[in-house]
């Protein structure tokens, strides 16, 4: 069964660790993010970025997928199913897709118009149970079109958008999704511990978990951030493990490649990669 995001990212907060969101891209992804946390008992946060969803031909085979396979896989842990950096219209796609948590990017917008739409999105997601998530504050790089360079949020911003009442706030604080370049100047915690001053017990979210030093993903939890997004390291491994199998020139005794065995170096790429993120954040054991 799918959960709101709302109860694990308060526990996270308030014992100092995060929990991982990992973006799915098909149905391998999907099994090795779950059975991992199945596997170390942590909670996690299964995000879909408007890309995916088209991809995997839409939000409710998504869903539908996801949540048959929790019933099949027999997950026990608490697990959200979140639309990541989500439009206007596509946060009512996730919500009527079945859903649990969407986030609402409006970090694009005027502030007036990102407060809002967020507002509009607050009410819908709370008599749905739902968890909702905002974002101030480009986040640098790019996702599904929509390109941040990385600035600042302002903290007043910050606080106006969380006293909405929205369950967990993103803050651009010099994060970028992909790699991060050479001369990256690393997060800004004078910007974190503002806006953590601002917001008080808002949980806040982490984008581009990918390529930050341990030390400064430790020193974010100790600041407030409840929840860690990792997309770009996933790919990756994937992309390499599959590839170094496909140069080994492996051909299955003659019958060619059979697409399980295929994915399956770069599906347990994913497990590792997952296993070692939820070790970095704390939310081992915290199911």
């Amino acid at each position: 069964m799918l959960v709101s995001a709302k109860e694990m990212l308060e526990k996270a907060r308030d014992g100092k660790y995060a929990v991982g969101q990992f973006n799915i891209n098909n149905l391998e992804w999907t099994k090795a993010v779950l059975q991992t946390a199945e596997e170390l008992k942590s909670p996690v946060i299964l995000g879909v970025s408007e890309g995916a969803g088209k991809y995997m031909t839409g939000f409710k085979t998504v869903s539908a997928m996801v949540k048959s396979m929790i019933d099949e896989l027999k997950i026990s842990v608490p697990v959200a199913l979140h639309l990541d950096h989500g439009s206007y219209d596509g946060c009512y796609k996730c919500i009527e897709a079945g859903f649990s948590s969407i986030m609402f990017d409006g970090s694009h917008y005027p502030i007036a118009e990102n407060v809002e739409k967020t507002t509009e999105l607050v009410k819908v997601c709370r008599e749905k149970g739902m968890s909702l998530e905002a974002e101030v504050g480009s986040i640098g790089g790019e996702e599904d079109g929509v390109v941040g360079m990385g600035e600042c949020a302002d903290p007043d911003e910050c606080r106006q958008v969380a006293d909405l009442g929205v369950t967990m706030l993103a803050a651009g604080i010099g994060n970028i999704h992909g790699k991060y370049p050479a001369n990256w100047a690393g997060l800004s915690f004078d910007t974190l511990a503002a806006i953590k001053d601002k917001v008080g017990d808002m949980p806040l979210v982490l984008h581009g978990g990918t390529g930050i030093p341990e030390d400064q993903i430790k020193k974010a939890i100790s600041l407030g951030v409840a929840k860690i997004n990792v997309n770009t390291e996933c790919q990756l491994t994937f992309a390499e493990a599959t590839r170094k199998y496909i140069e080994a020139g492996k051909d299955l005794e003659g019958k060619g490649f059979d697409p399980r065995k295929l994915l399956a170096p770069g599906t347990e790429a994913i497990k590792a990669t997952v296993k070692e993120k939820m070790e970095l954040f704390g939310s081992v054991g915290k199911a």
